[in-house]
């Protein structure tokens, strides 16, 4: 047993980190390592930064969690600046390690970075686990995943398929036998951070939501604490406030939170206090970010075309309506709104983000690719499979065979704000 990395990804906390306690056993001497990758900090094609402040800072505070939760077992989370494929192989040849450990991502820039580090001539062990359920526990083959959720969902059910109880926090982290600080390497600074928003749904610059597994933790304990889960189903369209919908995203999204341990705290509070169709509305919800995850490993690149899964070809695209879409200037008041309070807070409901984007693409005749740019940009649950399979769902141009979903604004302004609050809180910036 030698000296080997961690190199955590999306997937930033110490329990139920299947990778993590597999990196545990093998190595004698860990070196725990996140990349701050510049592609991250890069202009987009369509003209903006690719990750905002809330999401930097929202990050920054999740890595600050991590890093004191590492400090209290002896080790330290070391934080490096630069593409994992080029500071992974420098640091395992200043320390003689010779594999890495990581959780697998199966979006075509996160394989990419996996190949070229295995071009280097380290060993990858590159482990599954940000969904509920394993791929190879379906009751398919996922090159067989169902064109439609609900089939596939279904199919799940039949099954009688369910995620595994969320894996303990290792019992130790093997710490290096030599002093990080002699290393030739520098960690990027924190970021200075804000004042939240008053208006925010997701105040994540106090405790309550602030990024990290001891707050996504706290939220879960929380949120089961009483009997909101039964209401879920008429409260998830909500559009403002702390109390709507489940708010588990943003650490899902990070990987401060697992899908197997919120699904734990679903049935331990079914246990408790009954199942119903709003507490079945969560595994619902949580199926969908499966449901994503597997298209991810059924179609790969396939999903980042302009086309799609589709043979509608290359969409059009108006870059001054765009312009206008991102900074709330299209004139239609509720989408206005929605996007007013995206760029404000970096949240937004599902119910707004869905009225948006279609409004983007079915009446504004924009790229949804610029959309999905914007989204990725702004919001701090922003998830690369989630993200993709709604706007190519939305766009008619993934598996589903309807033509896409368009949103009258106008009506779901009525239906949903029909007094106007709404749109009065986020009038203007």
């Amino acid at each position: 047993m030698t000296t080997h990395i961690y190199w955590f990804r999306n997937d930033l906390r110490l329990a139920d980190n299947a990778a993590l306690s597999a990196a545990c056993k093998a190595a004698k001497q860990l070196l725990i390592v996140y990349c701050h990758d510049p592609l991250q900090e890069k202009m987009t094609p369509w003209g903006f930064a690719r990750r905002s402040e809330h999401r930097r800072d929202f990050l920054d505070a999740t890595l600050a969690d991590l890093q004191g939760q590492l400090h209290k077992r002896d080790q330290r989370l070391l934080e490096l600046s630069g593409r994992p494929r080029e500071v992974l192989p420098l640091l395992a040849q200043l320390t003689g390690a010779t594999d890495i450990h990581c959780e697998e991502i199966a979006a075509p820039e996160e394989v990419r970075e996996l190949d070229a580090l295995r071009r280097s001539g380290l060993k990858v062990h590159a482990t599954w686990q940000s969904s509920m359920l394993a791929p190879n526990k379906l009751p398919f083959a996922v090159q067989d995943l169902p064109d439609v959720f609900t089939n596939f969902r279904n199919k799940v059910e039949r099954a009688g398929v369910v995620p595994p109880a969320p894996l303990r926090m290792p019992l130790r982290i093997p710490p290096p036998e030599f002093s990080l600080d002699t290393l030739p390497l520098h960690n990027k600074p924190r970021s200075s951070a804000g004042v939240d928003d008053a208006r925010s749904s997701f105040p994540y610059r106090t405790p309550a939501f602030a990024g990290g597994e001891t707050a996504a933790a706290a939220h879960l304990a929380q949120y089961f604490s009483d009997t909101r889960a039964h209401s879920y189903k008429e409260t998830r369209n909500g559009l403002s406030g702390t109390e709507y919908s489940s708010k588990f995203s943003p650490w899902l999204a990070s990987g401060a939170l697992s899908a197997r341990t919120a699904y734990a705290g679903l049935k331990n509070f079914e246990a408790t206090h009954g199942a119903n169709d709003g507490s079945y509305w969560l595994w619902f919800e949580l199926l969908w970010r499966d449901y994503f995850r597997f298209l991810h490993l059924q179609h790969g690149t396939a999903l980042f075309l302009p086309q799609g899964l589709s043979d509608a070809g290359t969409p059009p695209h108006d870059e001054k309506k765009f312009a206008r879409w991102c900074a709330g200037k299209t004139r239609e008041p509720f989408v206005d709104a929605g996007m007013h309070e995206l760029a404000a807070t970096g949240y937004l409901s599902n119910r707004l983000r869905q009225i948006v984007a279609s409004y983007l693409v079915h009446d504004l005749a924009c790229d949804w690719r610029a959309g999905a740019a914007w989204f990725e940009s702004q919001l701090l649950d922003f998830d690369v499979c989630s993200n993709q399979g709604n706007w190519l769902y939305l766009a008619g141009r993934g598996t589903d065979p309807r033509n896409g979903r368009r949103f009258n604004p106008q009506k779901q302004a009525q239906d949903y704000d029909a007094d106007g609050r709404y749109r009065l809180l986020w009038q203007m910036p």
